[in-house]
Protein backbone atom coordinates (compact mmCIF):
# COMPACT_ATOMS: atom_id res chain seq x y z
CA UNK A 1 0.00 0.00 0.00
CA UNK A 2 1.68 3.16 -1.21
CA UNK A 3 0.96 6.32 0.76
CA UNK A 4 0.91 9.86 -0.51
CA UNK A 5 -0.12 12.92 1.43
CA UNK A 6 -3.41 14.06 -0.05
CA UNK A 7 -5.46 16.23 2.27
CA UNK A 8 -9.18 15.64 2.21
CA UNK A 9 -11.54 18.54 1.80
CA UNK A 10 -14.95 18.70 3.45
CA UNK A 11 -16.55 18.67 -0.01
CA UNK A 12 -15.58 15.03 -0.46
CA UNK A 13 -18.48 13.94 1.74
CA UNK A 14 -18.93 10.86 3.93
CA UNK A 15 -17.68 7.30 3.62
CA UNK A 16 -19.89 4.22 3.37
CA UNK A 17 -17.32 1.95 5.06
CA UNK A 18 -15.14 3.01 8.00
CA UNK A 19 -12.54 1.01 9.92
CA UNK A 20 -11.64 2.27 13.40
CA UNK A 21 -8.44 1.00 15.04
CA UNK A 22 -6.01 2.29 17.62
CA UNK A 23 -3.35 2.82 14.92
CA UNK A 24 -3.47 3.93 11.32
CA UNK A 25 -2.11 1.35 8.84
CA UNK A 26 1.01 3.47 8.26
CA UNK A 27 4.07 4.39 10.26
CA UNK A 28 4.74 8.12 10.40
CA UNK A 29 8.33 9.39 10.54
CA UNK A 30 9.00 13.02 11.46
CA UNK A 31 12.37 14.50 10.45
CA UNK A 32 14.10 17.24 12.50
CA UNK A 33 12.79 19.89 10.09
CA UNK A 34 9.22 18.71 10.69
CA UNK A 35 8.75 16.88 7.38
CA UNK A 36 6.55 13.79 7.65
CA UNK A 37 6.94 10.61 5.63
CA UNK A 38 4.62 7.61 5.61
CA UNK A 39 5.38 3.92 5.11
CA UNK A 40 2.84 1.08 5.19
CA UNK A 41 2.90 -0.83 8.46
CA UNK A 42 3.00 -4.64 8.43
CA UNK A 43 0.31 -6.78 9.94
CA UNK A 44 -2.59 -9.05 9.16
CA UNK A 45 -5.23 -6.44 9.94
CA UNK A 46 -3.85 -4.05 7.32
CA UNK A 47 -3.60 -6.87 4.79
CA UNK A 48 -7.16 -8.02 5.48
CA UNK A 49 -8.92 -4.69 5.42
CA UNK A 50 -7.03 -2.74 2.76
CA UNK A 51 -8.76 -4.51 -0.17
CA UNK A 52 -12.17 -4.00 1.45
CA UNK A 53 -11.46 -0.31 1.98
CA UNK A 54 -10.20 0.05 -1.60
CA UNK A 55 -13.32 -1.58 -3.06
CA UNK A 56 -15.57 0.66 -1.00
CA UNK A 57 -13.45 3.86 -1.20
CA UNK A 58 -13.43 3.59 2.56
CA UNK A 59 -11.84 5.42 5.45
CA UNK A 60 -9.50 4.24 8.23
CA UNK A 61 -9.68 6.21 11.49
CA UNK A 62 -6.75 5.79 13.85
CA UNK A 63 -3.87 7.34 15.76
CA UNK A 64 -0.83 8.11 13.55
CA UNK A 65 1.71 7.30 16.28
CA UNK A 66 2.78 10.86 17.11
CA UNK A 67 1.68 12.90 20.12
CA UNK A 68 0.84 16.55 20.66
CA UNK A 69 0.56 17.33 16.98
CA UNK A 70 -2.42 17.54 14.67
CA UNK A 71 -2.33 15.99 11.21
CA UNK A 72 -4.61 16.47 8.23
CA UNK A 73 -6.36 13.47 6.63
CA UNK A 74 -4.49 11.96 3.69
CA UNK A 75 -5.02 9.24 1.12
CA UNK A 76 -3.21 6.19 -0.13
CA UNK A 77 -2.61 5.87 -3.86
CA UNK A 78 -5.36 3.24 -3.93
CA UNK A 79 -7.90 5.73 -2.61
CA UNK A 80 -8.17 4.83 1.07
CA UNK A 81 -8.75 7.89 3.23
CA UNK A 82 -6.61 7.85 6.40
CA UNK A 83 -8.15 10.02 9.10
CA UNK A 84 -5.73 10.71 11.99
CA UNK A 85 -6.90 10.99 15.60
CA UNK A 86 -4.78 13.38 17.65
CA UNK A 87 -3.61 12.21 21.09
CA UNK A 88 -1.60 14.07 23.71
CA UNK A 89 1.36 12.60 25.56
CA UNK A 90 -0.91 12.16 28.58
CA UNK A 91 -3.49 10.36 26.45
CA UNK A 92 -0.80 7.97 25.23
CA UNK A 93 0.50 7.27 28.73
CA UNK A 94 -2.88 6.82 30.43
CA UNK A 95 -5.08 5.44 27.63
CA UNK A 96 -2.57 3.25 25.79
CA UNK A 97 0.26 2.35 28.16
CA UNK A 98 -1.99 2.60 31.20
CA UNK A 99 -5.54 1.31 30.87
CA UNK A 100 -5.14 -0.57 27.59
CA UNK A 101 -1.86 -2.34 28.31
CA UNK A 102 -1.43 -2.33 32.10
CA UNK A 103 -5.10 -2.97 32.93
CA UNK A 104 -6.93 -4.69 30.07
CA UNK A 105 -4.02 -6.61 28.50
CA UNK A 106 -3.08 -8.60 31.63
CA UNK A 107 -6.74 -9.03 32.61
CA UNK A 108 -7.58 -10.49 29.19
CA UNK A 109 -4.51 -12.75 29.32
CA UNK A 110 -5.58 -14.60 32.46
CA UNK A 111 -3.73 -12.39 34.99
CA UNK A 112 -0.27 -13.53 33.95
CA UNK A 113 0.77 -10.33 35.70
CA UNK A 114 -1.54 -8.39 38.05
CA UNK A 115 -3.64 -5.69 36.32
CA UNK A 116 -3.54 -2.15 37.66
CA UNK A 117 -6.93 -0.56 38.30
CA UNK A 118 -6.44 3.18 38.16
CA UNK A 119 -9.44 5.54 38.01
CA UNK A 120 -7.51 8.27 36.19
CA UNK A 121 -6.47 5.81 33.49
CA UNK A 122 -10.10 4.73 33.13
CA UNK A 123 -11.31 8.30 32.75
CA UNK A 124 -8.70 8.93 30.05
CA UNK A 125 -9.63 5.67 28.30
CA UNK A 126 -13.27 6.78 28.26
CA UNK A 127 -12.40 10.24 26.93
CA UNK A 128 -10.12 8.89 24.20
CA UNK A 129 -12.81 6.42 23.11
CA UNK A 130 -15.19 9.37 22.86
CA UNK A 131 -12.63 11.23 20.74
CA UNK A 132 -12.34 8.27 18.35
CA UNK A 133 -16.13 7.98 18.12
CA UNK A 134 -16.51 11.68 17.41
CA UNK A 135 -13.99 11.45 14.58
CA UNK A 136 -15.91 8.54 13.10
CA UNK A 137 -19.13 10.55 13.06
CA UNK A 138 -17.35 13.24 11.03
CA UNK A 139 -16.36 10.85 8.23
CA UNK A 140 -19.18 8.27 8.14
CA UNK A 141 -21.94 8.69 5.58
CA UNK A 142 -25.60 8.21 6.48
CA UNK A 143 -26.18 4.48 7.06
CA UNK A 144 -22.46 3.64 6.82
CA UNK A 145 -20.91 0.41 8.03
CA UNK A 146 -18.33 0.96 10.81
CA UNK A 147 -15.97 -1.83 11.92
CA UNK A 148 -14.31 -1.14 15.29
CA UNK A 149 -11.13 -3.07 16.11
CA UNK A 150 -9.79 -4.39 19.40
CA UNK A 151 -9.57 -3.85 23.12
CA UNK A 152 -8.39 -0.24 23.07
CA UNK A 153 -11.75 0.91 21.67
CA UNK A 154 -14.40 -1.15 23.45
CA UNK A 155 -16.51 1.89 24.36
CA UNK A 156 -16.66 3.22 20.81
CA UNK A 157 -19.64 1.07 19.63
CA UNK A 158 -21.84 2.26 22.49
CA UNK A 159 -20.88 5.91 22.00
CA UNK A 160 -21.49 5.65 18.26
CA UNK A 161 -24.88 4.08 18.86
CA UNK A 162 -25.88 7.19 20.82
CA UNK A 163 -24.32 9.70 18.44
CA UNK A 164 -25.26 8.01 15.15
CA UNK A 165 -28.04 5.41 15.47
CA UNK A 166 -28.15 5.18 11.66
CA UNK A 167 -24.81 3.33 11.54
CA UNK A 168 -24.27 -0.42 11.21
CA UNK A 169 -21.56 -1.19 13.78
CA UNK A 170 -19.32 -4.24 14.07
CA UNK A 171 -16.68 -4.93 16.71
CA UNK A 172 -13.85 -7.48 16.60
CA UNK A 173 -11.58 -8.40 19.52
CA UNK A 174 -8.08 -9.45 18.44
CA UNK A 175 -6.99 -10.79 21.85
CA UNK A 176 -8.59 -13.43 24.11
CA UNK A 177 -11.71 -12.59 26.11
CA UNK A 178 -11.31 -13.88 29.67
CA UNK A 179 -13.70 -15.99 31.72
CA UNK A 180 -16.44 -13.95 33.39
CA UNK A 181 -15.10 -14.63 36.88
CA UNK A 182 -11.84 -12.90 35.94
CA UNK A 183 -13.39 -10.02 34.01
CA UNK A 184 -15.68 -9.18 36.90
CA UNK A 185 -12.64 -7.90 38.82
CA UNK A 186 -12.70 -4.83 36.57
CA UNK A 187 -14.35 -1.94 38.42
CA UNK A 188 -15.81 -0.62 35.15
CA UNK A 189 -17.12 -3.94 33.86
CA UNK A 190 -20.68 -2.72 33.21
CA UNK A 191 -19.45 0.21 31.15
CA UNK A 192 -17.33 -2.08 28.95
CA UNK A 193 -20.28 -4.43 28.39
CA UNK A 194 -22.55 -1.52 27.52
CA UNK A 195 -19.96 -0.20 25.12
CA UNK A 196 -19.67 -3.53 23.31
CA UNK A 197 -23.45 -3.93 23.17
CA UNK A 198 -23.61 -0.84 20.99
CA UNK A 199 -22.47 -3.17 18.18
CA UNK A 200 -24.71 -5.07 15.82
CA UNK A 201 -22.23 -7.95 15.68
CA UNK A 202 -19.40 -8.73 18.13
CA UNK A 203 -16.67 -11.04 16.85
CA UNK A 204 -14.03 -13.11 18.64
CA UNK A 205 -11.34 -15.54 17.50
CA UNK A 206 -12.75 -18.64 19.20
CA UNK A 207 -16.18 -19.87 20.30
CA UNK A 208 -14.80 -20.12 23.85
CA UNK A 209 -14.04 -16.38 23.86
CA UNK A 210 -17.53 -15.61 22.59
CA UNK A 211 -19.09 -17.88 25.22
CA UNK A 212 -17.04 -16.09 27.90
CA UNK A 213 -18.57 -12.81 26.76
CA UNK A 214 -22.09 -14.23 26.72
CA UNK A 215 -21.64 -15.51 30.28
CA UNK A 216 -20.27 -12.14 31.37
CA UNK A 217 -23.16 -10.27 29.77
CA UNK A 218 -25.58 -12.37 31.81
CA UNK A 219 -23.65 -11.97 35.05
CA UNK A 220 -23.27 -8.17 35.01
CA UNK A 221 -26.75 -7.35 33.74
CA UNK A 222 -28.61 -5.38 36.35
CA UNK A 223 -25.65 -5.42 38.73
CA UNK A 224 -26.13 -3.27 41.84
CA UNK A 225 -24.88 0.25 41.29
CA UNK A 226 -24.95 -0.01 37.51
CA UNK A 227 -25.44 3.18 35.56
CA UNK A 228 -28.52 4.25 33.65
CA UNK A 229 -28.77 2.32 30.42
CA UNK A 230 -27.51 -0.98 31.82
CA UNK A 231 -30.17 -3.60 31.00
CA UNK A 232 -32.19 -5.08 33.85
CA UNK A 233 -31.85 -8.38 32.03
CA UNK A 234 -30.20 -9.72 28.92
CA UNK A 235 -31.82 -12.35 26.77
CA UNK A 236 -29.04 -14.58 25.45
CA UNK A 237 -30.04 -17.10 22.81
CA UNK A 238 -27.95 -19.96 21.45
CA UNK A 239 -24.21 -20.56 21.57
CA UNK A 240 -21.41 -18.85 19.70
CA UNK A 241 -20.33 -20.65 16.55
CA UNK A 242 -17.62 -20.14 13.95
CA UNK A 243 -18.27 -17.68 11.10
CA UNK A 244 -22.03 -17.58 11.53
CA UNK A 245 -24.35 -15.92 14.02
CA UNK A 246 -26.03 -18.50 16.22
CA UNK A 247 -26.10 -16.51 19.46
CA UNK A 248 -27.81 -13.19 20.14
CA UNK A 249 -28.13 -10.77 23.02
CA UNK A 250 -31.09 -8.45 23.24
CA UNK A 251 -29.59 -5.03 23.96
CA UNK A 252 -31.28 -2.42 26.21
CA UNK A 253 -32.81 -0.68 23.20
CA UNK A 254 -34.34 -3.91 21.90
CA UNK A 255 -31.74 -4.61 19.20
CA UNK A 256 -30.51 -8.17 18.72
CA UNK A 257 -26.70 -8.20 18.95
CA UNK A 258 -25.03 -11.12 17.17
CA UNK A 259 -22.08 -12.87 18.83
CA UNK A 260 -19.84 -15.38 17.02
CA UNK A 261 -16.28 -16.52 16.37
CA UNK A 262 -14.38 -15.49 13.24
CA UNK A 263 -10.80 -16.88 13.46
CA UNK A 264 -8.42 -14.41 11.84
CA UNK A 265 -5.74 -15.68 9.48
CA UNK A 266 -3.02 -14.47 7.10
CA UNK A 267 -2.66 -13.42 3.48
CA UNK A 268 -1.58 -16.94 2.61
CA UNK A 269 -0.97 -16.35 -1.10
CA UNK A 270 1.35 -13.41 -0.37
CA UNK A 271 3.26 -15.43 2.25
CA UNK A 272 3.74 -18.34 -0.15
CA UNK A 273 4.89 -16.01 -2.91
CA UNK A 274 7.43 -14.30 -0.63
CA UNK A 275 8.68 -17.63 0.73
CA UNK A 276 9.43 -18.82 -2.80
CA UNK A 277 11.87 -15.94 -3.28
CA UNK A 278 14.06 -16.34 -0.18
CA UNK A 279 17.50 -17.93 0.17
CA UNK A 280 17.05 -20.25 3.14
CA UNK A 281 20.35 -22.03 2.55
CA UNK A 282 22.24 -18.77 3.07
CA UNK A 283 20.52 -18.21 6.42
CA UNK A 284 21.38 -21.72 7.62
CA UNK A 285 24.96 -21.24 6.46
CA UNK A 286 25.29 -18.01 8.44
CA UNK A 287 24.03 -19.90 11.48
CA UNK A 288 26.75 -22.53 11.08
CA UNK A 289 24.81 -25.08 8.98
CA UNK A 290 23.26 -26.76 12.02
CA UNK A 291 21.63 -30.18 11.82
CA UNK A 292 18.64 -28.76 13.72
CA UNK A 293 17.59 -25.12 13.43
CA UNK A 294 14.93 -24.02 15.91
CA UNK A 295 13.18 -20.66 15.50
CA UNK A 296 11.20 -18.36 17.77
CA UNK A 297 9.57 -15.13 16.52
CA UNK A 298 7.65 -13.02 19.02
CA UNK A 299 6.99 -9.57 20.34
CA UNK A 300 9.03 -9.28 23.53
CA UNK A 301 5.96 -9.68 25.73
CA UNK A 302 5.59 -11.53 29.02
CA UNK A 303 2.66 -13.51 27.56
CA UNK A 304 4.83 -15.18 24.90
CA UNK A 305 6.72 -17.66 27.09
CA UNK A 306 10.14 -16.79 25.62
CA UNK A 307 12.04 -17.27 28.89
CA UNK A 308 10.46 -20.68 29.50
CA UNK A 309 11.29 -21.70 25.92
CA UNK A 310 14.94 -20.77 26.48
CA UNK A 311 15.01 -22.71 29.75
CA UNK A 312 13.64 -25.82 28.03
CA UNK A 313 16.28 -25.54 25.31
CA UNK A 314 19.01 -25.10 27.92
CA UNK A 315 17.91 -28.23 29.79
CA UNK A 316 17.92 -30.27 26.58
CA UNK A 317 21.47 -29.13 25.86
CA UNK A 318 22.45 -29.92 29.44
CA UNK A 319 21.01 -33.43 29.31
CA UNK A 320 22.59 -34.21 25.94
CA UNK A 321 19.25 -34.70 24.22
CA UNK A 322 20.32 -31.89 21.89
CA UNK A 323 23.94 -31.61 20.81
CA UNK A 324 25.25 -28.01 21.05
CA UNK A 325 27.49 -28.73 18.07
CA UNK A 326 24.52 -29.60 15.85
CA UNK A 327 21.72 -27.41 17.21
CA UNK A 328 20.97 -23.72 17.15
CA UNK A 329 18.06 -21.60 18.37
CA UNK A 330 17.36 -18.31 16.59
CA UNK A 331 15.14 -16.08 18.72
CA UNK A 332 13.77 -12.91 17.12
CA UNK A 333 12.22 -10.70 19.79
CA UNK A 334 10.56 -7.57 18.45
CA UNK A 335 10.70 -4.60 20.87
CA UNK A 336 7.36 -3.94 22.57
CA UNK A 337 6.05 -1.42 25.14
CA UNK A 338 9.47 -0.94 26.64
CA UNK A 339 8.40 1.90 28.95
CA UNK A 340 6.28 -0.53 30.99
CA UNK A 341 7.99 -2.21 33.93
CA UNK A 342 6.85 -5.78 33.23
CA UNK A 343 8.19 -5.52 29.67
CA UNK A 344 11.54 -4.14 30.79
CA UNK A 345 11.82 -6.93 33.33
CA UNK A 346 10.93 -9.55 30.72
CA UNK A 347 13.62 -8.27 28.36
CA UNK A 348 16.26 -8.29 31.10
CA UNK A 349 15.45 -11.88 32.05
CA UNK A 350 15.41 -13.10 28.46
CA UNK A 351 18.74 -11.48 27.63
CA UNK A 352 20.26 -12.82 30.85
CA UNK A 353 19.16 -16.34 29.84
CA UNK A 354 20.63 -15.94 26.33
CA UNK A 355 23.96 -14.92 27.82
CA UNK A 356 23.94 -17.75 30.33
CA UNK A 357 23.14 -20.43 27.74
CA UNK A 358 25.80 -19.22 25.33
CA UNK A 359 28.27 -18.91 28.18
CA UNK A 360 27.70 -22.57 29.03
CA UNK A 361 27.42 -24.24 25.63
CA UNK A 362 28.75 -21.98 22.86
CA UNK A 363 32.14 -22.16 21.23
CA UNK A 364 34.16 -19.29 19.79
CA UNK A 365 32.35 -18.12 16.69
CA UNK A 366 29.48 -20.56 17.21
CA UNK A 367 26.74 -19.49 19.65
CA UNK A 368 23.95 -21.93 20.39
CA UNK A 369 21.42 -19.10 20.73
CA UNK A 370 21.25 -16.28 18.18
CA UNK A 371 19.20 -13.44 19.63
CA UNK A 372 17.88 -10.41 17.72
CA UNK A 373 16.05 -7.66 19.57
CA UNK A 374 14.64 -5.87 16.53
CA UNK A 375 12.17 -6.27 13.72
CA UNK A 376 13.19 -7.94 10.48
CA UNK A 377 12.01 -7.13 6.99
CA UNK A 378 9.48 -9.49 5.48
CA UNK A 379 11.98 -11.08 3.09
CA UNK A 380 14.50 -11.84 5.82
CA UNK A 381 11.84 -13.00 8.29
CA UNK A 382 10.26 -15.38 5.83
CA UNK A 383 13.71 -16.66 4.97
CA UNK A 384 14.04 -17.65 8.62
CA UNK A 385 10.67 -19.40 8.48
CA UNK A 386 11.71 -21.43 5.44
CA UNK A 387 15.13 -22.26 6.88
CA UNK A 388 13.89 -23.45 10.30
CA UNK A 389 13.41 -27.16 10.95
CA UNK A 390 11.25 -26.45 13.98
CA UNK A 391 9.20 -23.41 14.96
CA UNK A 392 8.64 -22.88 18.70
CA UNK A 393 5.46 -20.91 19.47
CA UNK A 394 4.87 -21.16 23.21
CA UNK A 395 2.66 -18.32 24.52
CA UNK A 396 0.96 -18.67 27.87
CA UNK A 397 -2.11 -17.11 26.23
CA UNK A 398 -2.68 -15.78 22.73
CA UNK A 399 -5.77 -14.70 20.87
CA UNK A 400 -4.63 -16.42 17.67
CA UNK A 401 -0.88 -16.15 16.85
CA UNK A 402 -0.34 -15.52 13.17
CA UNK A 403 3.39 -16.36 13.34
CA UNK A 404 2.43 -20.03 13.60
CA UNK A 405 0.26 -19.75 10.49
CA UNK A 406 2.97 -17.87 8.58
CA UNK A 407 5.48 -20.64 9.36
CA UNK A 408 3.08 -23.31 8.16
CA UNK A 409 2.31 -21.34 4.98
CA UNK A 410 6.05 -21.25 4.21
CA UNK A 411 6.27 -25.07 4.28
CA UNK A 412 4.02 -26.16 1.45
CA UNK A 413 6.52 -28.91 0.64
CA UNK A 414 5.72 -30.58 3.96
CA UNK A 415 9.09 -29.84 5.54
CA UNK A 416 9.47 -28.55 9.08
CA UNK A 417 7.57 -29.02 12.33
CA UNK A 418 5.56 -26.71 14.56
CA UNK A 419 5.69 -26.95 18.36
CA UNK A 420 2.70 -24.93 19.49
CA UNK A 421 1.21 -23.90 22.82
CA UNK A 422 -2.22 -25.39 23.45
CA UNK A 423 -3.18 -21.93 24.79
CA UNK A 424 -2.67 -20.18 21.44
CA UNK A 425 -5.89 -19.62 19.53
CA UNK A 426 -4.25 -21.11 16.43
CA UNK A 427 -3.96 -24.49 18.20
CA UNK A 428 -7.66 -25.07 17.50
CA UNK A 429 -7.05 -24.96 13.74
CA UNK A 430 -3.43 -26.21 13.65
CA UNK A 431 -4.19 -29.32 15.66
CA UNK A 432 -1.58 -31.43 13.83
CA UNK A 433 1.15 -29.39 15.48
CA UNK A 434 3.11 -30.76 18.43
CA UNK A 435 0.95 -29.22 21.14
CA UNK A 436 2.56 -28.39 24.48
CA UNK A 437 1.73 -26.80 27.82
CA UNK A 438 4.10 -23.81 28.09
CA UNK A 439 3.62 -23.69 31.86
CA UNK A 440 5.22 -27.16 32.02
CA UNK A 441 8.86 -27.15 30.94
CA UNK A 442 8.84 -30.94 30.60
CA UNK A 443 5.94 -30.69 28.15
CA UNK A 444 7.84 -28.19 25.98
CA UNK A 445 10.96 -30.38 26.04
CA UNK A 446 8.98 -33.54 25.28
CA UNK A 447 7.15 -32.10 22.29
CA UNK A 448 10.31 -30.47 20.93
CA UNK A 449 12.17 -33.77 21.05
CA UNK A 450 9.24 -35.68 19.51
CA UNK A 451 9.40 -33.19 16.63
CA UNK A 452 13.19 -33.55 16.29
CA UNK A 453 13.01 -37.33 16.29
CA UNK A 454 10.07 -37.51 13.89
CA UNK A 455 11.83 -35.29 11.36
CA UNK A 456 14.84 -37.58 11.57
CA UNK A 457 13.27 -41.04 11.92
CA UNK A 458 9.79 -40.88 10.35
CA UNK A 459 9.88 -37.93 7.95
CA UNK A 460 6.79 -39.09 6.05
CA UNK A 461 4.69 -38.77 9.21
CA UNK A 462 6.09 -35.30 9.89
CA UNK A 463 5.37 -34.34 6.28
CA UNK A 464 1.74 -35.49 6.52
CA UNK A 465 1.22 -33.37 9.62
CA UNK A 466 2.65 -30.26 8.02
CA UNK A 467 0.74 -30.71 4.76
CA UNK A 468 -2.55 -31.06 6.66
CA UNK A 469 -1.89 -27.77 8.45
CA UNK A 470 -0.76 -26.09 5.23
CA UNK A 471 -4.05 -27.02 3.55
CA UNK A 472 -5.97 -25.55 6.48
CA UNK A 473 -4.11 -22.24 6.25
CA UNK A 474 -4.55 -22.05 2.47
CA UNK A 475 -8.30 -22.68 2.69
CA UNK A 476 -8.90 -20.35 5.65
CA UNK A 477 -7.04 -17.16 4.78
CA UNK A 478 -7.46 -13.58 5.93
CA UNK A 479 -9.84 -12.76 3.10
CA UNK A 480 -12.24 -15.43 4.37
CA UNK A 481 -12.04 -13.87 7.83
CA UNK A 482 -12.92 -10.38 6.59
CA UNK A 483 -15.66 -11.58 4.23
CA UNK A 484 -17.23 -13.81 6.88
CA UNK A 485 -17.47 -11.02 9.43
CA UNK A 486 -18.74 -8.38 7.03
CA UNK A 487 -21.27 -10.77 5.49
CA UNK A 488 -22.59 -11.54 8.97
CA UNK A 489 -22.72 -7.84 9.82
CA UNK A 490 -24.54 -6.82 6.65
CA UNK A 491 -27.08 -9.65 6.87
CA UNK A 492 -27.68 -9.28 10.60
Amino acid sequence: MTVTAAPRTPAEGGNDFVVVANRLPVDVTVTPDGTRSFTPSPGGLVTALSPVLERNAGCWVGWPGTVDGGMEPFRTDSGILLHPVALTATDYEEFYEGFSNATLWPLYHDLIVPPTYDRTWWETYREVNYTFAREVTSVAAEGATVWVQDYQLQLVPGILRQLRPDLTIGFFLHIPFPPAELFRQLPWREEIVRGLLGSDVIGFHLPQNADNFLTLARSVAGAPGSHTGQPDSLNVEGRASVREISAHITAPDGRRVGVAAFPISIDTASVIDTAAQVDAADIRHRLGDPETMILGVDRLDYTKGILQRLSAYEELLESGALDPHDSVLLQIATPSRERLEHYRRTRARVEEAVGRINGRFAEVGRPVVHYLHRSLGKQQLFGCYVAADIMLVTPFKDGMNLVAKEYVACHGDGSGALVLSEFAGSATELNRAFLCNPHDGDSVKRQLMIAVNMLRDTPDEARDRMLAMHSQVVEHDVDLWARSFLDALRSH
